[in-house]
């Protein structure tokens, strides 16, 4: 697996937000390499337990081998978009206490080349969560029209020169197959420069084709629904954010569980509508010590709610 570190973003304010009791049941839906899942285990007593997933079997072993002989520990490979699956085989039914998403990359899989999610290091295009499952990058950038990979680079990576990109994508690719990060990156630095200072040109188009790639904001939606539901009155989702798309949906599915949408003219509020959720807090984003130590957390947006029914 590599010796890869990472540093667990907003640590003491994700501990203070689910609000651990010691004999409670939590998920961490994000492993990663259990910086989080340590520091909530540490807040439960012998009766507590932590239940976690994670999409990448690397995550997984790490678990297993860092925190298999803890009882009060389970984890398996899996999605949170399937969280009501694995709140049923895990016989949690009553709801749980606490859910944490931490969304995104994580360093090992950022600064392991062979993962193909950073242009940081060239390696094979992959970016799959789980390598083991789906279509890797270097196949679906062969294949895809161009319309598709302009419709991907703009709708998931804001990217303004998307048809530039997907255009000379196009043109590259009949005459040399895109197999590595370093060639894409090039591809992408050549057709439009450095244009934005201390960011590199295919920061976009990277996180554009690793969302597309791995259905990360389908997924999101429905792991955002099933810990709603999953949650027991009175417990706490906690999302950490890493880019605006997942802030936004996250921010509108909290709004519309804390209050009905919006009145239209001349259409009367529904008066059943009861608050499924309270927002606890304004948006939390890392201190300035934490930045100094970690500055992967620059872009973290911490959302918090509690069940209410």
């Amino acid at each position: 697996m590599g010796d890869y570190q990472h540093q667990p973003v907003l640590l003491e304010e994700v501990v203070e937000a689910l609000n651990i009791r010691p004999d409670g049941k939590y998920l961490d839906g994000t492993f990663g390499r259990g910086g989080h899942s340590q520091s909530i285990l540490a807040g439960l007593s012998g009766k507590g337990c932590l239940f976690t997933l994670d999409r990448d079997p690397e995550a997984v072993a790490a678990g297993r081998e860092l925190l298999g002989n803890d009882p009060r520990f389970f984890i398996v490979q899996g999605n949170f978009a399937e969280l009501e699956r694995h709140v049923h085989e895990w016989g949690i039914e009553e709801g749980l206490d606490g859910i944490l998403l931490d969304l995104g990359v994580s360093s090992p899989q950022l600064d392991n080349p062979d993962r193909g999610f950073s242009f940081m290091g060239d390696g094979p295009l992959d970016m799959r969560m789980n390598p083991l499952q789906g279509v890797a990058a270097a196949d679906w950038l062969a294949v895809a029209p161009e319309r598709e990979l302009a419709r991907v680079f703009w709708e998931f990576g804001e990217e303004r020169h998307a048809r530039r990109i997907a255009r000379s994508s196009v043109m590259t690719r009949q005459q040399q197959r895109l197999e590595t990060t370093g060639q894409l990156a090039r591809l992408i630095e050549n057709t439009i420069g450095r244009r934005e200072k201390n960011k590199h040109p295919a920061t976009r188009c990277f996180q554009a084709i690793r969302i597309f790639i791995n259905d990360e904001l389908a997924h999101l939606a429905q792991g955002l629904e099933a810990a709603i539901s999953g949650l027991r009155l009175g417990g706490r989702l906690v999302v950490i954010s890493f880019h605006s798309l997942e802030d936004r949906l996250v921010k509108r599915t909290i709004r519309e569980a804390v209050r009905p949408g919006r009145v239209r003219r001349n259409i009367p509020q529904h008066p059943d509508f009861k608050p499924v959720l309270k927002q606890i807090g304004k948006v939390i984003r890392p201190s300035a010590k934490e930045l100094s130590v970690n500055p992967r957390a620059r872009s973290a947006v911490m959302r918090v709610a509690e069940k209410l029914a």
